[in-house]
């Protein structure tokens, strides 16, 4: 699970390293080191996650895993870089998948840092209308994750046809970024509130339903799952040096043993994924995405709701009262993996496993 490079922080791998490794995969992983001297400083994370997004593959174009470690090895240092981290890359992702979209119309090149806001709330909407060639977006997106930061963002809106999604600039003087409510105590610096639209310029990026119907929906919700997972390692790796730091006793060695258990798991389940991903297929069948996403995120959260527990029964509230690393690094994976809906989650999974028509195991 863990390689160490020399005088690089501990990465996080799905699947073992035999000698050395290819040089560009080093090279990537080694842009993590300076992950944990953000201290919270979103600029300064995002200005990274430029850099992490110049040499990151793709997914679904055969270095998925590398991808996906990447992610898990910045949420094991540090969760809410992680969480400022992975919407850029899923941003870039949806762009190249999208094809030839006109950006420079809103000012959007290399440097630029991304959201990706698709959520839907209660009596707010956004709506797209076109006039002419150019495309107008008005209304509320709720959940918008560091709006007044990055800038740009990639947001769905209704038109007459269905949802659609759209480019925008989040500095234009018809976009207005709320700064809160968010009285969050996890992810404090990753402010996700609304953001208000007046007739805000737009550039279409695919088809009407093409955002949601797309593999790479379902692809991009999985990398969201492998930064629980390297969240989770963190974790781990906290009850590990307390054990190692003193005489452990047969109970924090069962939490220690049960937390490896569950996250070789959810390792098993990403790599597995991402192979998937890579081949368009699992173990040779045909596999809808969405069912590959929800299994995988499932198996994951199940992972990491497990080692929270297990890490607070094993270590008590010591930590969490007076080691800000590892207090912050819990209350930020707790409301993250919150992106995974329970019992919600489990029934479409099930929903679509019935649909599919087919014996699944």
């Amino acid at each position: 699970m863990q390689a160490t490079r020399s005088g690089g922080a501990p990465t996080v791998r799905l699947h073992a390293t035999h000698g050395s490794e290819p040089v560009e995969d080093a090279d990537l992983l080694g842009l993590v080191d300076p992950v944990a001297s953000f201290d919270g400083d979103v600029e300064q994370a995002l200005a990274w996650a430029v850099e992490v997004g110049r040499h990151a593959p793709l997914p679904g174009a055969g270095r998925t895993a590398l991808l996906w470690e990447t992610l898990a090895s910045t949420a094991a240092l540090d969760v809410g870089v992680a969480r400022i981290l992975e919407p850029h890359l899923d941003a870039l992702a949806i762009l190249a998948a999208a094809g030839e979209v006109d950006l420079e119309h809103l000012g959007a090149g290399p440097a630029s840092t991304w959201g990706v806001y698709a959520a839907e709330g209660p009596g707010v909407r956004v709506t797209a209308t076109q006039h002419g060639a150019r495309w107008i977006l008005d209304g509320v997106k709720p959940w918008c994750s560091l709006a007044q930061s990055v800038s740009h963002a990639l947001v769905t809106a209704w038109t007459d046809d269905g949802r659609r999604l759209f480019a925008v600039d989040l500095r234009d003087p018809a976009v207005t970024a709320d700064a809160g409510p968010w009285v969050a105590r996890g992810l404090s610096q990753v402010v996700s509130a609304p953001v208000r639209f007046d007739r805000a310029p737009a550039v279409p990026v695919g088809d009407t339903g093409w955002y949601l119907a797309r593999p790479g929906f379902a692809w991009g919700g999985i990398g969201v799952a492998a930064c629980w997972w390297g969240g989770a390692v963190g974790v781990a790796r906290d009850v590990f040096a307390a054990c190692t730091a003193r005489e452990p006793d047969q109970i924090a060695l069962a939490h220690l043993g049960a937390v490896d258990t569950a996250l070789t798991g959810a390792r098993t389940a990403l790599l597995d994924a991402s192979a998937a991903v890579d081949a368009r297929t699992s173990h040779g069948v045909e596999l809808p995405p969405g069912v590959l996403a929800r299994r995988t995120r499932t198996v994951v959260a199940r992972a990491v709701e497990e080692t929270l527990g297990r890490a607070a029964h094993a270590l008590g509230p010591g930590p969490m009262a007076h080691d800000e690393t590892y207090a912050r690094r819990v209350a930020d994976l707790a409301l993250y993996v919150r992106q995974h809906h329970g019992e919600r989650d489990d029934a479409a999974l099930g929903r679509d496993l019935v649909a599919g028509g087919t014996l699944p195991w």
